[in-house]
């Protein structure tokens, strides 16, 4: 239950395999091995203990790659950080993570330059750059020139901790969520069998590899010893290419690159049929963009709904058609179920928050029990989404509590709004939040990013939503049209800034 003795143990049975491919490099798994080797070691010389924190602050690029299974090896916990955080931001994630070592690059030096004498445990040596020497730093080459021996062994059991992960702050504050070795050992197998990930298999990402999303593909492609093919960042005539290039077999993306995808002028399905798989997490795609996928590339989609705290449900692409709008069931060894308010259990229909338990769930939020208190109940996590099952068992998503519109009394969900103006040909994409509304306390907002600029006019896309919702309350009373949406590193809307810019002077939604 040690992970990194999966890249171990590969080097030494399938050396010559292609691990990974990233730019104009390509790694079998005997070399793959051996630079990790030279990571690893470094990191222990350098006085860093089984248990202590490594943080990074980098785009993605093989040196992340090789920080997460080097500090595997050598008992560090790995704190990847999103290279869009601000001095501010960084500081307090450092200093909460109490981080002994910091990997980062040209690119992101002015960030911690900015907040580098508030961290006295990132002193002199302590601070890696990948990318070239600069006064004060250590350069990534001589600081990993080293031997190629297996590191010292600290005797890292499963229930030590591997990484913490931060949450992106979408709803508040980011919290340090813990993840053991047994907890990404589970990743490992259950993603591996759910996606039917295999030693043969190629697996593309191309977005950010510091979001927890990122490990569901990644982790059970390294487990199996199979070929991990990872881009710089999201670039959709990249991915059709390596798609056709690699004959890539499995790729998991957040919505909004899916239907980048499927937009580009260049997608052909033709040129795509070695995929096995295309799984959508991060935030729902809408049943008009899998209609359009599921007709284009037949027989491969996958949705994953969860959080990094440790609870999820998987839609099979054998039952993508069958049971379309549904986010699947919990993966073997996990519960779910849906609580009412009065705490009783919902039954099929019955909309209520989803909470759920199995093998990914975090033993805690790091330094803060009293937040895991709140979270996981009676060893139960308590997602803050709501949602119903059918007779069946599978989960449909409503939406999140705190994103719930109360408009007079009457609950409106902004997923229901969305998925009407998601059909209108002009757009690509929408968030639906509520707005200050005087005499309904708050009133729904549609805003959206257009295929076209000037391809429809607020007014005109207004009436047209208005006319096709199913009931009159969910009605917007505007709508705003944006060059493009506030994202985290993930890819994911940040619908919380859209909204607050509206709440500003008004009291606080809660």
């Amino acid at each position: 239950m040690h992970i990194a003795h999966l890249i171990t143990r590969h080097a030494r049975y399938r050396p010559d395999h292609t691990a990974v491919i990233f730019g104009g490099e390509r790694l079998d798994y005997r070399s793959f091995n051996a630079r990790v080797n030279r990571l690893a070691n470094a990191i222990q010389q350098r006085g860093v203990g089984k248990g202590q924190a490594v943080a990074t602050l980098l785009p993605n690029c093989l040196e992340l790659l090789e920080v997460y299974w080097a500090a595997a090896k050598a008992g560090a916990v790995v704190v990847p950080l999103s290279p869009m955080l601000l001095g501010p931001g960084l500081a307090s994630l450092l200093a909460d993570a109490d981080a002994t070592l910091l990997f980062t690059c040209n690119a992101l030096r002015p960030v911690v330059d900015d907040v580098r004498a508030s961290l006295p445990r990132l002193g002199d040596g302590r601070i890696v750059l990948t990318d070239g020497p600069a006064t004060g730093y250590v350069d990534y080459a001589s600081f990993t020139d080293m031997h190629e021996r297996e590191p010292v062994d600290v005797a890292v059991g499963p229930d030590d901790v591997y990484n913490v992960m931060y949450t992106s702050g979408t709803t508040g504050m980011p919290k340090g969520i813990v993840h053991t070795h047994r907890i990404r050992a589970n990743y490992c197998t259950l993603m591996a069998s759910s996606f039917r990930i295999a030693p043969e298999s190629v697996v593309l990402h191309t977005g950010s590899i510091v979001f927890n999303g990122a490990f569901v593909t990644l982790l059970p492609c390294f487990y199996m010893g199979a070929t991990y093919i990872l881009h710089p960042q999201f670039d959709v005539d990249a991915l059709i290419d390596t798609v056709e290039r690699e004959k890539v077999t499995h790729m998991m993306m957040v919505p909004s690159q899916i239907v980048a995808m499927m937009d580009s002028p260049r997608f052909r399905p033709e040129a795509m049929q070695s995929l096995q798989m295309i799984l959508s997490l991060g935030a729902p795609l809408h049943n008009e963009h899998k209609d359009r996928l599921n007709k284009a590339l037949p027989g491969r989609f996958h949705e994953l709904y969860g959080l990094t705290e440790g609870f999820v449900t998987i839609l099979d692409r054998d039952d993508a058609v069958r049971k379309q709008g549904s986010v699947g069931i919990p993966p073997v060894f996990s519960e779910m179920r849906i609580e009412l308010e009065d705490g009783s259990v919902g039954g099929p229909g019955e909309v209520g928050e989803i909470v759920g338990r199995g093998p990914l769930l975090m033993p805690g939020y790091f330094k803060r029990p009293d937040l895991t208190a709140q979270a996981v109940v009676n060893g139960w996590l308590k997602t803050g989404d709501l949602g119903y099952v059918d007779a069946d068992g599978y989960l449909y998503l409503v939406d999140r509590k705190k994103e719930m519109i109360d408009s007079g009394g009457v609950k409106i969900y902004p997923r229901d709004v969305e998925d009407v103006v998601v059909r209108h040909p002009a757009v690509q994409e929408a968030a639906v939040f509520g707005i200050p509304h005087e005499k309904w306390g708050e009133t729904p907002l549609a805003a959206v990013v257009l295929r076209e600029p000037d391809a429809i006019s607020a007014d005109e896309l207004k009436e047209w939503i208005n006319a096709r919702v199913s009931a009159r309350y969910q009605r917007v009373s505007g709508v705003e049209i944006l060059e493009a949406f506030p994202r985290n590193a993930a890819g994911k809307i940040l619908k919380r800034e859209l909204r607050d810019r509206h709440w500003q002077g008004h009291a606080t939604k809660i």
